[in-house]
């Protein structure tokens, strides 16, 4: 049986980001994924451009996952967003709390994920298969690891199939919150993100927003590198491919990997672990 992997693309702001990642998405369609999942925008802000991509993901034979945030929205919208999904033929989403945009409060009917997924589960039964986010180093917010893990419970309870991680370089950290969860007795499926380095100022600064750690050793050799790209890429290549390894022997049951809409460090990833 092969191994299950999965890619996140995010909707494109062009006519020539969109041919791009046409593109993209059929070299990484070699790989038979299980499924491809499209990000949705702080506050519902991508949701036509979100839906053109699953829509032509499905349209060229593979399973898409919508993500789907719920922050700031009212059910009558949420209902009518998810019944055009289903027309769509969409079997899956990632059901999220999701971002508002700056200088938005905390408005809407919907608090938390798990308050969206129970709606979900509510008024389209099993109708969708619901991804939910996990956190290994603790979402940024929370308020402490216990109050992390108990918000996940709570979109377990609430009827999550499965879920993602954000990414993280230290598989120690995925490898104890699947413990936590099994002591927990939660056996739900859960898949590790994986970010392909591929250079250094954005990812430091992207990891710095959502909380994802980069472990000292790695961030002072991406440093020490400066601008030499190559030397960032093979590095990179390097880490995060002893790290897959290491999660694959360590009883991940999957891989979903943020593309960033490019496909050379995915598949260079995918080669070595001979996916």
């Amino acid at each position: 049986m092969t191994f299950p992997i999965s890619f996140e693309f995010f909707p494109p702001k062009t006519p020539e980001g969109a041919d791009k990642l046409r593109v993209v998405r059929q070299a990484l369609y070699a790989r038979k994924p299980q499924f491809c999942s499209v990000t949705y925008g702080a506050g519902g802000s991508t949701q036509e451009g979100t839906f053109g991509v699953v829509k032509a993901i499905l349209d060229e034979g593979v399973d898409a996952a919508s993500h789907f945030s719920c922050v700031g929205a009212t059910k009558q919208t949420v209902r009518a967003q998810l019944q055009q999904l289903k027309d769509m033929g969409v079997k899956r989403l990632v059901a999220l709390r999701g971002d508002l945009p700056s200088g938005y409060g905390l408005g809407g009917e919907f608090h938390y994920a798990s308050d969206l997924v129970t709606f979900i589960r509510d008024e389209f039964g099993q109708d969708f298969h619901i991804e939910v986010a996990a956190y290994p180093e603790m979402h940024p917010q929370a308020r402490n690891p216990e109050a992390d893990l108990q918000a996940f419970l709570a979109k377990v309870k609430a009827g999550a199939d499965s879920a993602i991680t954000q990414y993280f370089f230290n598989a120690d950290a995925f490898c104890r919150f699947q413990e936590d969860l099994q002591k927990r007795g939660v056996d739900l499926p859960v898949i590790p993100g994986i970010m392909p380095i591929t250079g250094s100022t954005q990812l430091m600064r992207f990891s710095d927003a959502c909380g994802a750690e980069i472990p000292r050793w790695i961030r002072l050799r991406l440093q020490g590198y400066g601008d030499d790209v190559a030397s960032i890429r093979a590095f990179g290549l390097d880490v995060v491919t002893q790290m897959c390894e290491d999660l694959r022997r360590r009883g991940a049951v999957g891989l979903h990997f943020y593309t960033m809409n490019q496909s050379a460090a995915t598949l260079a990833i995918c080669d070595r672990l001979g996916l």
